[in-house]
Formats: C-alpha cells, sequence, structure tokens
C-alpha cells in the first residue's frame, strides 16, 4: 500500500485530491499551446493517467475545470495584492501601492506563470464561462482596490464612480503588465523595461488623480 510516511497509509481523500491535482497540472501542460476550448476530457485522462470516467469524479466538465483554475489563478494573487494594501491609511501613499503592488504581481507571475498563461489565452479564447468568470475576477480586484483607495487621505470627496474608474485603470494596467511579463524576452533588460514602464504609466495616472475633484 502506498503510503506518506513509514507508518501511515495514504488515505482516500488524499488519493482523491492527488487525482484532482494532477487534472488541473495536466490541464495547464495541454493548454500551453492552445485554448481549453480546443481540450477534449479524454486528452486529460491520457495525461493524468486515468480513464475518462474517473475525471467525471472531479469535474462535471472540461469547462468545469476551467473555472476551477481560474479560482485558482486569482485566490493567492488577490490576497497578496490585499495584504499589500493593508495598513494604517495615515502611512498609505499612492505610489507605495504601485510600487509594491507591481512588484508582488511581477513575483506571481513568475511563480505562477501557467496560470497566468492560461488566465491570458482563456480570458479572450476561452468558453464563454470561463471568460465571464475571469472578467468576474477582474471585477473583483477592482471592487477591493476600490475599496482600498477609499481610505487614502484626499479620496474623502470623491464619488464611488470616480473610486470605481480608477480602480479599473489601475487594474487594467497591471492585466496589461502581467501579460507584457509573459511575453518579454530572455533578457533581463526587457522585463525590467515592462516593469519600469508600468509603474511610470500608473504613476501619470496617479498624478493626474491626486488633482481630481469628483462633479457633485
Amino acid at each position: 500500500m502506498t503510503t506518506t510516511g513509514p507508518d501511515r497509509p495514504v488515505t482516500r481523500v488524499e488519493r482523491k485530491e492527488r487525482t484532482r491535482r494532477a487534472i488541473l497540472d495536466a490541464a495547464l501542460d495541454l493548454c500551453d499551446d492552445s485554448s481549453l476550448v480546443a481540450l477534449s476530457l479524454r486528452q486529460v485522462a491520457k495525461e493524468v493517467g486515468i480513464v475518462p470516467t474517473a475525471f467525471y469524479r472531479h469535474f462535471d466538465s472540461i469547462e468545469a475545470l476551467g473555472l476551477a483554475l481560474v479560482d485558482e489563478s486569482f485566490e493567492s494573487l488577490r490576497a497578496m495584492l490585499r495584504d499589500v494594501r493593508r495598513g494604517d491609511p495615515e502611512d498609505l501613499a499612492f505610489g507605495d501601492i504601485v510600487d509594491r503592488s507591481i512588484t508582488v504581481l511581477v513575483d506571481h507571475v513568475h511563480r505562477q506563470r501557467a496560470h497566468f498563461r492560461f488566465i491570458a489565452r482563456e480570458r479572450a479564447a476561452g468558453p464563454p464561462a470561463v471568460r465571464e468568470a475571469i472578467r468576474h475576477e477582474i471585477e473583483l480586484c477592482e471592487r477591493e482596490l476600490a475599496l482600498d483607495l477609499a481610505r487614502l487621505p484626499g479620496t474623502g470627496p470623491w464619488s464611488a464612480d470616480d473610486l470605481r474608474v480608477l480602480s479599473n485603470l489601475i487594474v487594467s494596467a497591471m492585466v496589461a503588465t502581467a501579460e507584457s511579463v509573459l511575453e518579454a524576452g530572455q533578457s533581463p533588460g526587457d522585463e525590467a523595461h515592462v516593469v519600469a514602464t508600468a509603474r511610470t504609466q500608473l504613476r501619470m495616472v496617479l498624478i493626474g488623480a491626486l488633482h481630481w475633484r469628483s462633479r457633485g
């Protein structure tokens, strides 16, 4: 019997979780050069080494598998960005949020490269439900950022709509930055240029934001 240690056998729950993990990883590998819409259940099952019917013990469909990958891709990123923005509002500054958020984003892209390649591809070419899930996750990032921006000094008079506009600009720029990091060449200078450009773009946006006055 397979064990995780000298005395303890692997439980059924652990085996099931390992197979689920293997299915998710196989889907990421198989989708590396094509969209989820071109992926078949049999391809995934063959890659994992299970019979096709065993796939349904973990996911109802390829689309459901894609939705799980979307959840997995965004959950840790949103948590990390939330930590960047957490703190005493009096100690927070727009520039600090920009620099630290981009640093976290780029680091996360490197550590979860397959996930970000999946998101970049599927948000344009994936199944409708997967595209909608990605859009929803990006919107959640915008909403969370808008709430945090409202805590910063100087944004008190801003309308909720204006806070959402600013958060949309920031999140859209960060999504574009993540995709540019994925496309950057092997030279460290290529990525450095992407990061520097992103910081400049966001700082330009924020300079204008600091002088913005919401209309009554």
